[in-house]
């Protein structure tokens, strides 16, 4: 079953999360456009998780992570530094 479309705005702001994800994305070489065509989404879906705007599904958040070569605790869990 797919997840449901459309976009799901964050109920608080995660810059901290934003700010890890582009960071690890950077330093894995790649851009915005990479990432977004790699998850199948688009560059703004990205630019919202960066600044903290956006709060992914979990089966987007899974395949951001995988890309990224990461886990999602490390992107989005309370703990991660």
């Amino acid at each position: 079953m797919a997840p449901p479309a459309g976009p799901v705005r964050s109920s608080t702001h995660d810059g901290a999360a934003g700010a890890r994800i582009r960071s690890i994305r950077r330093e894995g070489g790649l851009t915005q456009q990479d990432l977004a065509t790699a998850v199948q989404v688009s560059r703004q879906t990205v630019i919202a998780m960066e600044t903290g705007d956006y709060a992914p599904s979990v089966y987007l958040a899974l395949k951001v992570a995988r890309t990224l070569g990461v886990t999602v605790e490390e992107l989005w869990g309370a703990s991660a530094s």
